[in-house]
């Protein structure tokens, strides 16, 4: 029997999912690490980090109830995350903060691939939000946004391994 328009296949219905949790993760890390940025970011910049930060805790808490529609179980938050560098100062909470949005915008390209209907729309508006976050921080845009493989090349502090926990 085929799927509903408005309910996905049960394969669909579980790729989903696992790009919901994969997004879910994503954001408690970039909560998490907002949170850094936050204590080393410059005040001319504090206004910013603030709103990504509550950007994202909103994007978490949707997720909680989206991978609850889908049928599962959400992701906890970590008690802490390991940074992909250190931050000892505002340039570097700056780094940190871009580098979250990449991150981020690489998770819900995945869940804008996986999924369909209003959870596209949803997943595809959090890809542009994290872009231009992305931007802003970074003050220019890369080509794929979400693409990690098309945005730079990869250093020791920027490569997406150089923090085992999703930061």
């Amino acid at each position: 029997m085929a799927a509903r328009a408005d309910r996905p296949a049960v394969g669909e219905r579980a790729a989903a999912l696992r790009a919901a949790q994969a997004a879910l993760a994503a954001e408690h890390a970039a909560v998490y690490g907002y949170g850094v940025v936050g204590g080393r970011i410059g005040d001319d910049r504090l206004a910013e980090a603030r709103e990504g930060y509550a950007a994202h805790r909103a994007r978490r808490d949707d997720l909680t109830r989206t991978v609850r529609d889908l049928g599962g179980r959400p992701t906890s938050a970590a008690p802490a995350y390991a940074l992909p560098f250190a931050v000892p100062d505002a340039p570097a909470a700056v780094r940190l903060a871009a580098e979250l949005e990449n991150r981020v915008a690489a998770v819900y390209a995945d869940l804008v691939r996986a999924s369909a209907g209003s959870l596209r729309r949803q997943a595809a508006g959090a890809l542009r939000e994290a872009a231009v976050r992305a931007v802003r921080w970074r003050g220019g845009g890369v080509a794929f946004p979400g693409l990690t493989e098309h945005a730079t090349p990869a250093t020791p502090s920027a490569s997406p391994s150089g923090g085992s926990d999703g930061v």
